[in-house]
């Protein structure tokens, strides 16, 4: 692979969770225009065995922010606990975001052949940053997205696929 990995990661993220902070807004107008619980929002799923909306949001940060620290080889980032609320989410974004916008682009060089090891379905598997990025970091980034949106659809939130792939400015 000839890209760069640093421009298959910052700006994705970037993109993408600024993209979802603005849904979040747009959820919590129609949580009060529709008179429902913000916290029964936050603990909603898809299904039982999945992570309630909250935790789709933080877990999807947390893939932006382990991928940049991994591939730039900086600690890996500690965020405070947050609150389940749309202001919470939001704040964890901007986190997030400010986190992932911070490595300078030449932090990336030889990513792609660096090796990471890590627990994956109960075992360690080591992956190089390439592979890392592309079949584990952002695939699970993607998917967390996804399903919150998914949630939020499922509860009413009138958002559609531009407000989930955001302005392409």
């Amino acid at each position: 692979m000839n890209a760069p990995l640093h421009a298959l990661t910052a700006p994705v993220f970037v993109r993408q969770l600024s993209a979802h902070a603005e849904i979040l807004d747009k959820a919590a107008v129609h949580t009060q225009t529709a008179g429902l619980d913000q916290a029964v929002l936050m603990n909603d799923r898809l299904y039982p065995d999945m992570f309630p909306f909250w935790l789709q949001v933080h877990s999807a940060c947390d893939h932006a922010a382990n991928a940049t620290a991994r591939l730039t080889e900086t600690p890996l980032p500690v965020f405070d606990e947050t609150p389940q609320t749309f202001d919470g989410l939001k704040a964890r974004i901007a986190a997030t975001l400010a986190f992932v916008g911070s490595p300078d682009a030449a932090r990336y060089n030889g990513a792609e052949t660096r090796t990471f090891t890590l627990p994956i379905n109960g075992r360690e598997r080591t992956l190089n940053g390439t592979d890392y990025l592309l079949i584990w970091a952002l695939p699970n980034f993607y998917f967390h997205l996804t399903t919150a949106y998914g949630i939020l659809r499922k509860n009413g939130v009138p958002v559609g696929k531009r407000d989930f792939i955001g302005t392409l400015d």
